[in-house]
Parts: C-alpha cells; structure tokens; sequence
C-alpha cells in the first residue's frame, strides 16, 4: 500500500525526454471525487448522455459523461437523422459476430460461458441457441487448453473466435499465443494459416482490483506475427470484429469494460473496417493527440476545454495498436509539428513508448518540441475509487500538457 501511495503522488505523467512541469499536472481533488453522484451513464458516442439515478450503483463515470467534440465534424454530429440502427457497443460486437457465422461456417466461438449464458458480457447473447453446442462452444476454466485448441482449429481450417472472459486471465495462455498463436505461420514455412480472434474485456474498470484491470497490450505488442486492434465506439467494434474474423492473421482484439454501454446509430448495410488504419475524430491545427479505447472519450472531454481556451487539437483514435497507420498519424504531425500521446496502458514499455520512439524515429525533423505521453502510472491498480481514478489520465492533465506543449 505504500508504493501505491508513493506512486499516485508522484504525478509521474510526463516522459523523461521532456522538459515540461509535471507538478503542475493537477490530479482531482479528493472533495471533487468524493462529490460524485451515484448515477448509471448510458453514454451515446454522439455525447448524448442517459442518466438513471441509482442509489446501488458504485459511482458515476462523470469523465465520459461529457465527452464530446466541440469542434463539428463526422463523428460527433447527431446521429438522431441519420438511417441506420442504434446499438450499444457489446450490441455491435454481437451482431458483427452474428453476420460473419451467417456468411461463414467455418467461423466458431468458443470460451467460458459463451455459450447458454451468453457470454459475461453478453456478446454471444443466444448465439448458442442459433448455431448449436459445436459452433459456440462453452469451455472449462482452463485459458490456456482452450486457446490452445483454438489455434489447432485455426491450423486446420476453421475461423475460431476465442473469447476472454477478461483480458487479464489470458496471461494463462501467454504461451499459447507467443510460441504458437503468432510464430506457427512461420515456423511451418508458410504451410499454416492461423486465422484466430482472441478478444475480450479488459481496462480499468470500477473498482475491479488490480488482477481484473490489465492493459495486456503492452505484453503481446512484442510477440511477431500477431496484429493488435482496440475498438472505441460501436461502429469500429462491428467494422473491426468483421475485419479480424476474416483476416489471415491471427488478431487481438481489445475491448474496454467500461465502454459495452455506449450508443451510437450504425449503418444497415454489411460494413467492414480496415485493421491497420487509425481514425481522424477531430480535425486541427495546434497539436497532434494520439490516443485509443476509452481515453478517446477523456481527450475529447479534454479538447472542449482546450477549444474555450483558444488551442485546436487534432484528435486521432489509432485504433490499429499493431501495426501503427503511421502514414495518418505522420500526416498530422507534419501539420501540427506537436505530438501527445494519451493512453490507459502502463507507462513502462506501453503501447506509448512504441509510438513515441515510431515518431521519433520517422517524423523528427517535423517535430517543435518533444513527443509527451500521459500513461498510466505504473503501480497495481488499487481497488478504491479515488486512488483508482488517481493512476489513470484525467482530462485536466490532458489540458495542462496541450498549454505546456503549445508554449
């Protein structure tokens, strides 16, 4: 407990390589956190917000609450006109999921209590019913048996989704995934294909503890052979979730726990998005921020505040994790000259620090001043709200990093 401590109030959210302030990176008040309503968010990624009052419900996620865009442009206009159909997020999973086991037989699901239960967040909701015991297939608690028979189906022919009940659990089946999952394509001199999805929950949640709040990007970023994508809103998680099932490629696919509720309007047509481009959320001229999965939502909270105060962030969801679509992300900082990197994952060897050394050793010559990135410290979540809150990227230090960068 007193590392923990001594990490939340060390306010370590700058690199090294910088020479801005970090004590004037101001953390909540711990009167503010305590003041939060207990509320239960459905949040739209238009920023519409549907508040129901709930007096058992934890806490409030008041920093996403009012996320939005200031600045107009395609993501954050009313989806209320638009045609299509509204789905929360794990909906849009679901029924990406769904559309690609109607098109292709060979696709299956298999996992802890995918099957009758539907999943424990719901995503494979009846699917069991639909297709059968064989296509949905409900595991033992056993990560790294079933990952591994998931890559043995994969080598034979079939199109495997393999779900983690929680991203943290799949640490049990590291080895499956390093040694087999993303080297067997090699290995067999080309003589297997390992077209396997390995998806599930994980991020800093409410109050989940250290052991069910892991960022595992960081620990598979490094293993050859395996692409990384994070979906952020319900349209990219269905558009994703087709794109990983029908790549050659075994892919990861990072969902965050947090953002299963979010609401969005997506189109009736079949839809498919590429693994390796990032998205443009918000267009601008003063500084590059690059971020992913739920601290889009934090950056966008962020840039409504920063806009007020005269700066015009451009704003790009990365989403593609492994490989980086540095051909976007190069074109911003080529326009802005001024890069931030914000993201849940820890801060010691995160996803971060790879893009930070990708920038530097791409676009120095475009840059003004140093790449800053604001991490995750890097201390075992701790399971009170207030300290929890405390390791995780607030919006203010988002808005004192863009003023200190933009000086």
């Amino acid at each position: 407990m007193a590392t923990i401590f001594q990490g939340v109030g060390a306010a370590t959210a700058f690199s090294a390589s910088n020479s801005f302030d970090s004590q004037k990176l101001h953390l909540p008040s711990r009167r503010s956190l305590s003041e939060r309503k207990a509320s239960i968010f459905v949040v739209r990624s238009d920023a519409r917000v549907n508040q129901a009052r709930n007096g058992g419900a934890r806490r409030a996620e008041s920093l996403i609450s009012t996320a939005v865009a200031t600045k107009p442009d395609s993501s954050a206009a009313s989806t209320s006109s638009k045609p299509g159909h509204e789905l929360l997020l794990f909906e849009a999973l679901r029924e990406g999921l769904e559309e690609e086991m109607d098109r292709d037989p060979s696709v299956c699901v298999m996992g802890e209590d995918v099957g009758h239960y539907g999943g424990s967040y719901k995503v494979t909701k009846d699917l069991a019913q639909k297709y059968g015991d064989l296509r949905v297939l409900d595991t033992p608690i056993a990560e790294n048996s079933f990952t591994g028979m998931g890559i043995g189906a994969a080598m034979t022919g079939l199109r495997p989704v393999v779900e983690g009940m929680n991203m943290g659990f799949l640490l049990l089946a590291f080895n499956q995934i390093s040694n087999n999952c993303g080297m067997l394509h090699y290995t067999s001199g080309g003589q297997f294909k390992i077209p396997i999805v390995i998806r599930g929950p994980g991020g800093v949640g409410r109050q989940l503890g250290a052991e069910h709040s892991q960022r595992l990007e960081s620990y598979f970023q490094s293993i050859p052979g395996i692409q990384m994508v994070a979906c952020s809103t319900p349209y990219n998680a269905k558009g994703l979730m087709k794109a990983a099932i029908r790549s050659e490629n075994p892919v990861i696919l990072f969902e965050h726990v947090l953002l299963y509720n979010l609401k969005e309007r997506i189109p009736d047509e079949e839809y498919v998005l590429s693994l390796e481009e990032a998205e443009m959320v918000r267009p601008g001229e003063h500084v590059t921020i690059l971020t992913y999965s739920r601290m889009r939502y934090h950056v966008m909270q962020a840039a409504k505040t920063l806009v007020n105060r005269g700066y015009d962030p451009e704003v790009i969801d990365i989403r593609s994790l492994k490989p980086f679509d540095l051909y976007t992300i190069g074109n911003s900082v080529k326009k802005t000259h001024r890069v931030l990197i914000v993201e849940e994952c820890m801060r010691t060897g995160g996803i971060g620090a790879s893009l930070t050394a990708a920038i530097n050793e791409n676009f120095n010559d475009y840059l003004d001043a140093p790449v800053v990135c604001l991490s995750s410290q890097d201390v075992p979540t701790p399971y009170a709200s207030t300290l929890e809150d405390w390791t995780v990227v607030q919006p203010a230090q988002i808005v004192t990093a863009v003023e200190q960068l933009c000086q």
